[in-house]
């Protein structure tokens, strides 16, 4: 039985947020390890099509942009739940998220979250059907974050993070598998500010993030095999606009960059197998520094296929009185770069400082996520104002 590959293939195949084997036939998508990392755990925000950095501020701003904290009030905390995939019964596949901040002096806040991803139970058989051993693999990565105002209007944040990723154990190839470790770090970038443009106190922003850049993750005792993690670049914001008493519309739109190498292409031998002898593009066995910088021109196509390498979202929350929300919004991946293409739709309600979001994912035809996926989150927000205005 290929333990391995069948290990990794589960972690595509159940995640499907990056497959690491699956794409469109045409250009290989990046191969990542601990790609958990990268799925949006905030209802919210992914009922406007995983569109993050727009909108307001809260608890869940821990996991895209960390400097967005110290706009978000006082303190906070938030609790995000999906039965991931939940058609797949059987795996009992789930993702739970904590995250809290605390802000003082009006300058600065701190901010510590947790994700877990459990994948269910899997069984292992050989050739013959014979089952080998049963296994749950999961992951988890535990985050603190330090973040503070330069000015009234910007913020930055610096934040870390212990990743476990847990996908198999056993022996194949004469290789031992094993749970694999890492240590990683983001930096964000916030600005916000108001504008009377089509009616008073419209609030706009934009931010930029580097995330995951850290460590390579090593899942058997060959040390010359390693992954990287979902080190990324997103650039997003969003506009705020009608804003009275009773309505308030808000659009958002992000755009995410893998920068991780792009498998190059490799000679074929007499009986189709890939050699080690690379045709087009570059060696993805690099360091993480050169990893990130030539990450935006390694593709073996050009420019047209690095461009391909770029994922965005984009969506749009409706509030009535700051007490209803309605959003929804689409997510985009490249067919060959991996094919993550789903619409979403969500709805909140808030009353004493607590709100409750819920979000529907449903992936378009053809898309390599083939079931739907629920996310829940409760989020407690002390201190802050209900339009999250910044200082004048």
């Amino acid at each position: 039985m290929k333990h391995g590959y069948t290990l990794l293939l589960l972690t595509g195949l159940l995640l499907c947020e990056r497959p690491l084997y699956g794409q469109k036939a045409g250009q290989k998508a990046p191969n990542i390890g601990a790609s958990f990392l990268l799925i949006n755990p905030d209802a919210r925000s992914s009922g406007t099509g995983d569109a993050t950095t727009g909108l307001a501020p809260d608890p869940n701003s821990l996991f895209s942009n960390a400097a967005k904290i110290v706009f978000a009030g006082d303190w906070g905390v938030s609790a995000n739940y999906s039965p991931w995939m939940w058609e797949l019964n059987s795996n009992q596949s789930n993702m739970a998220y904590v995250s809290a901040y605390k802000n003082w002096n009006s300058r600065e806040g701190v901010g510590i979250s947790m994700k877990y991803f459990k994948y269910g139970q899997v069984t292992f058989r050989d050739d013959n059907g014979t089952i080998l051993q049963d296994y749950t693999p999961k992951e988890f990565a535990v985050d603190a974050s330090y973040a503070r105002k330069l000015g009234n209007h910007m913020s930055l944040a610096i934040s870390m993070r212990y990743i476990r990723s847990q996908l198999g154990e056993g022996s194949f190839n004469g290789l031992q598998q094993k749970p694999a470790s890492a240590v990683a770090g983001d930096v964000g970038y916030y600005y916000q500010n108001s504008a009377d443009k089509l009616d008073f106190g419209n609030r706009y922003c934009f931010g930029v993030s580097l995330t995951n850049i850290g460590t390579k993750l090593q899942y058997t005792d060959d040390n010359t095999r390693k992954s990287f993690l979902p080190m990324s670049l997103r650039i997003g914001g969003g506009y705020t606009f009608v804003h009275t008493n009773e309505h308030e519309f808000t659009i958002s739109a992000d755009i995410n960059k893998l920068l991780v190498p792009t498998p190059p292409v490799y000679a074929l031998d007499s009986n189709g197998i890939e050699t080690n002898r690379i045709l087009k593009g570059k060696d993805p066995n690099r360091g993480v520094v050169a990893a990130i910088f030539s990450s935006f021109g390694d593709a073996p196509d050009g420019f047209q296929e690095e461009i391909r390498e770029f994922t965005a979202g984009v969506g749009i929350e409706y509030a009535y009185k700051q007490a209803f929300f309605l959003r929804t919004g689409y997510f985009y991946e490249h067919p060959n770069k991996g094919y993550r293409q789903h619409f979403s739709a969500g709805m909140g309600v808030r009353f004493s400082g607590m709100e409750l979001d819920v979000a529907f994912v449903s992936p378009t035809d053809g898309s390599l996520r083939q079931r739907r996926t629920l996310k829940f989150s409760l989020v407690f927000n002390i201190g802050g104002n209900t339009e999250n205005r910044p200082e004048e």
